[in-house]
């Protein structure tokens, strides 16, 4: 597969040009030694690549190392499909997930950890094709995790040590000292980077394979214990290089999908149960210039002979100037565009979300729209710190669907707290807004490690009047298991059933025609 220059995004344009020079072992005492490294991308995404993986591989090759990609999508493992249209099959098994009936609980949480085991186990697929890989051993592997991918991290770190190949690992939470810790000594890892790796990666490799110490490195911990000093955030993002996708099986894609990311963290930044802006890449808002994305979309369209594209920002519009300049300038870049993003429906006077901003969004190629509603009481969204209202959340889906989106959101229950008339005022807004909305998300409230709403329960966790009770902390995977101090009464439950009910029947509705590309998306 043609691979392409990876020029500073201040270029006006990338050229195609040779090959990666191929992997030198030796070299003139007065030239580079080109490493080549085996990316191992745990995260198996079905419709599109892992846009930290393009990061990476442009990153090394740009400073002329060899990348292999071992993509498991590839090897026929299959891949993780975050939504799609629900059978009934679907809902009951949210609704045994999601119970709060006191008898039920433990039976439920027995169903939570077989589920998570059986998700979890390595993909034996996997393991081969790593061994595979290591009979013509690399000079370092880099393996790109999310937290649940602790066994099979475990077990490639065994075989990477039986062969003696260094290993550094990465993912978004390990920037959190208690994740590290929890991580950092498990068999062959070398170091745990917990930073926006886009630029140092060369660096960190060199030194890696040169058999330097990584000590003191900014984000990184070693299997000793020792850390160095916390990564600052990524700044000045348009000089990070173009991400290089090209040896994802793009053939197994139902429809080419390229993500992208336009900034990094929120501008609003005060949700007090959200984990992503206390992250490697989510603390603090940095955003890129206009020019610069759409400079980007259009050299991944010309590779990858497509016009689809996935924004993977926390919001399209903590600056508002971003998604309007990305609607009203995409189509001199790539004609006919189609692209779908998460935003915020907050309070600000100008959140780039009116009706006419939405209709030039569509306009502009946008054909589906994410936001968190989380709940459909004002109670909750204030104690959450949201920074929404429950009001203007509804103006905003029926601007949205009226121009043409197809609208998913996000919501959870469980938030400390949260009363049956909460729950009935959520199950109120959802079928209020029903036939408006393309796809809903419901989950259980997970308590985060480091969140402001982690600190303040950990506070309390030893008093009697504490809404929650913490049963235990899984630092390796930054949460905690709890439970209410009180059983959730039957008016609770009744209109938590009403609220699924709803749901479901918004779920298993096709998408619009417009957006049935971005089916599983979000």
């Amino acid at each position: 597969m043609k691979r392409f220059e990876h020029s500073p995004r201040a270029l006006r344009a990338a050229q195609p040009v040779a090959e990666a020079p191929p992997r030198a072992r030796a070299a003139p005492a007065s030239g580079p030694v080109h490493r080549r490294v085996l990316i191992v991308d745990l995260n198996n995404f079905a419709s599109f690549p892992t846009l930290a993986v393009g990061l990476l591989t442009a990153g090394l090759r740009r400073r002329g190392h060899r990348v292999e990609l071992l993509s498991p999508l590839a090897h026929d493992v299959p891949a993780t499909e975050r939504e799609r249209r629900e059978t009934r099959a679907d809902h009951w098994a949210r609704r045994i997930h999601l119970t709060d009936f006191g008898p039920a609980l433990g039976a439920r949480d027995l169903a939570r950890a077989l589920r998570t085991r059986r998700v979890e186990r390595p993909h034996p697929r996997v393991l081969a094709e790593v061994a595979r890989a290591l009979t013509d051993p690399p000079d370092a592997i880099l393996l790109s995790a999310y937290l649940q991918h602790r066994a099979s991290v475990t077990e490639i770190g065994r075989l990477a040590r039986a062969a003696g190949v260094p290993v550094l690992l990465g993912g978004p939470m390990f920037n959190l000292a208690e994740v590290a810790a929890a991580w950092h000594d498990l068999p062959g890892l070398t170091a745990v980077v917990g930073a926006e790796a886009d630029r140092d990666i060369p660096d960190l490799v060199e030194t890696l394979c040169s058999g330097g110490d990584l000590a003191g490195r900014p984000g990184v911990a070693l299997p000793d214990g020792r850390t160095g000093p916390p990564a600052r955030p990524l700044r000045n993002l348009d000089d990070t290089p173009v991400p290089d996708f090209t040896d994802f099986p793009w053939d197994l894609y139902p429809t080419r999908i390229v993500p992208v990311m336009t900034g990094r963290g929120c501008q609003w930044d005060k949700c007090v149960f959200c984990s992503d802006v206390i992250s490697a890449s989510g603390r603090t808002f940095r955003t890129r210039s206009v020019e610069s994305v759409l400079l980007e979309m259009q050299e991944q369209a010309r590779r990858h002979d497509t016009a689809n594209f996935l924004f993977l920002d926390l919001k399209l519009n903590s600056w508002p100037g971003m998604i309007r300049g990305i609607a009203r300038g995409i189509g001199r870049y790539v004609p006919g565009a189609e692209w779908v993003g998460t935003v915020h429906v907050d309070t600000r006077d100008d959140n780039g979300l009116s009706r006419s901003d939405l209709q030039v969004a569509v306009d502009g190629g946008m054909r589906r729209i994410s936001f968190g509603l989380e709940s459909g009481s004002q109670r909750m969204l204030d104690a959450m710190r949201k920074g929404s209202e429950v009001a203007r959340n509804s103006a905003f889906i029926r601007d949205a669907h009226a121009a043409g989106l197809s609208v998913r959101c996000t919501m959870f229950k469980g938030f400390p707290g949260e009363t049956a008339a909460d729950m009935e005022l959520t199950a109120d807004f959802l079928e209020r807004h029903a036939e408006m909305l393309g796809r809903v998300r419901f989950n259980d409230f997970t308590l985060h490690t480091g969140t402001p709403i982690w600190h303040a329960v950990m506070e309390k966790s030893g008093d009697a009047d504490a809404a929650i009770e913490v049963r235990d902390r899984l630092d390796a995977r930054a949460r905690a298991t709890w439970r209410p101090r009180a059983h959730r009464d039957r008016a609770y439950r009744r209109a938590k059933a009403r609220a699924l009910r709803v749901v479901h029947q918004i779920n298993a509705q096709d998408l619009r025609n417009a957006a049935r590309q971005f089916d599983g998306l979000m």
